[in-house]
């Protein structure tokens, strides 16, 4: 399936299964409180369903009556939904419940919902425990379990509608294969291995094939999908093979194997009226990207708003300990390499950068970048902002100015970057910089190969997504408040 369609349909999904979760929270609440009211409750139902029946068309008599039915069992608590509907889909995407074959086996839908319903109980309880709310503790245990009922439930009646003969026409696409022998052996034996979406149909030789012989079987057999493997085909056969597909109203794909890219993804666009093939290192120009944006914005916001005592506090120490400006300035590799000026709170001597060289023998990262443990430059009291990351806080200022980024790769030096030995290592510069990332949760103390430090930065940028960001932030809520900033 194409990576569009398939972000369609767990979009789908992810509304489905929010829905399903706030009707397990709701659940929860009537077997915690109304179960014996729920049962006299359908009775008056049924009564109020017979009127409608006799037709007894009083508009507002039966309004009312359906809301005073209905309003003894919606709980008080009733902003836990607004939390639940859009919370639950984010920790299943993170559980990678979305990324399994639709017929994966069972006990691992199982094991998947059980740790996600696990999550989001436990998280409902701490929420609901932090902020105070009177909440019944029963409930929220309870939540968990109704949720995973449901929720296996609903997987259980997907697979048996897939299974169906009409979801079986809905669900799976016939598909031919068109190009050289070799390139559609390749391409059957890889639908094989887990596309079961795709039902191949045939394959032909596209160097051996007439338009009228495609025509032949498209009409025999109602193909959905032809797939172009176009690796070792001339692009003359390529074009006939697609107008006859265009005839016939048929979708075609064409994959682009004669060119070969490594870390790019590519993606078909318009320009001006051409189709134009795009590889893209990092993540495209999407409704999640531009959200993303608005979270950096409103968050820098919150951040330096919730930050700023302790910045007042920080600036005052930094003034009064040692002679020298307050914040630190250095320009640093911003999106592309563009340069900007980050800033930081001092927590070195002065004239730090120019003691770097003499330190030069106590690096303990290799590549080009400097950094040691226990840097005889740091202040004391900047051994104390470093270790709770105050140190960082001006950039918050950097981020509303969308220099950086909440969540990105951490901005290098530019003297750094352009001492990069390996070009491919430059790709970490496709997105903007943040203020956090993986490596920074990921033990940074104990990362001293640049290497591994790259590769987590080009994992991030494979993987991003909204939901990979909210983790990224989770956890380093939790390295900040253990002090495990830099040393």
């Amino acid at each position: 399936m194409l990576r569009r369609d398939r972000q369609l349909r767990v979009q789908v999904y992810q509304f489905i299964d929010g829905g399903v979760f706030a009707l397990g929270l709701w659940l929860a609440h009537l077997i915690r409180f109304h179960w014996g009211e729920t049962v006299a409750m359908w009775g008056r139902w049924a009564v109020w369903l017979g009127d409608l029946i006799g037709l007894d068309w009083s508009g507002a008599r039966l309004l009312t009556r359906a809301v005073d039915q209905i309003k003894p069992f919606v709980p008080e608590y009733f902003w836990l939904f607004l939390v639940v509907i859009p919370m639950t889909p984010l920790v299943l995407e993170w559980q990678g419940f979305y990324e399994r074959p639709v017929f994966s086996p069972m006990r691992q839908v199982a094991w998947q919902l059980g740790k996600s319903c696990c999550i989001c109980s436990v998280g409902l309880i701490l929420m609901v425990f932090m902020l105070k709310v009177e909440a019944a503790r029963g409930v929220l245990v309870l939540f968990g379990f109704c949720s995973f009922g449901l929720m296996f439930l609903k997987e259980e009646l997907l697979r048996a509608a897939y299974r169906t003969k009409l979801g079986q026409a809905q669900f799976r696409r016939r598909v031919i294969l068109l190009g050289v022998a070799e390139d559609t052996r390749r391409l059957r034996e890889e639908i094989g291995q887990g596309m079961q979406e795709l039902e191949v149909w045939g394959e032909f030789d596209l160097n051996h094939t007439s338009k009228e012989d495609l025509a032949e079987c498209f009409h025999e057999n109602a193909i959905n999908t032809v797939v172009i493997a176009a690796r070792h085909t001339l692009f003359g056969q390529v074009e006939e093979a697609i107008h006859a597909c265009e005839l016939e109203g048929i979708e075609t794909w064409l994959l682009a194997g004669f060119l070969k890219a490594q870390g790019s993804r590519p993606s078909v666009d318009d320009f001006h009226g051409r189709p134009v093939l795009v590889f893209r290192s990092g993540p495209e120009t999407t409704w999640p990207r531009l959200i993303k944006q608005v979270m950096d914005f409103l968050g820098g916001l919150v951040l330096l708003a919730v930050f700023s005592p302790f910045m007042i506090a920080a600036a005052i120490l930094i003034k009064s300990t040692s002679p020298g400006p307050v914040f630190f300035k250095q320009q640093r590799a911003g999106l592309n390499g563009k340069p900007f000026v980050m800033y930081k709170f001092r927590s070195m001597v002065t004239d730090a950068e120019q003691l770097q060289g003499e330190l030069a023998a106590l690096n303990e990262m290799s590549g080009p970048v400097f950094k040691v443990s226990k840097d005889p430059r740091v202040t004391p009291v900047g051994r104390w902002l470093r270790k709770f990351s105050i140190d960082e806080t001006p950039q918050l200022f950097n981020v509303l100015r969308f220099e950086m980024s909440l969540v990105g790769p951490r901005p290098l030096p530019v003297h750094e970057v352009q001492r990069f030995d390996d070009l491919a290592d430059r790709r970490r510069l496709s997105v903007r910089p943040g203020l956090t990332c993986t490596w920074q949760v990921s033990g940074r103390n104990d990362v001293t190969d640049f290497k591994d430090w790259v590769r987590l930065d080009l994992e991030y940028i494979d993987h991003w997504s909204l939901g990979l960001d909210c983790r990224i932030l989770w956890r380093t809520i939790w390295v900040v408040l253990l002090g495990k900033g830099a040393r």
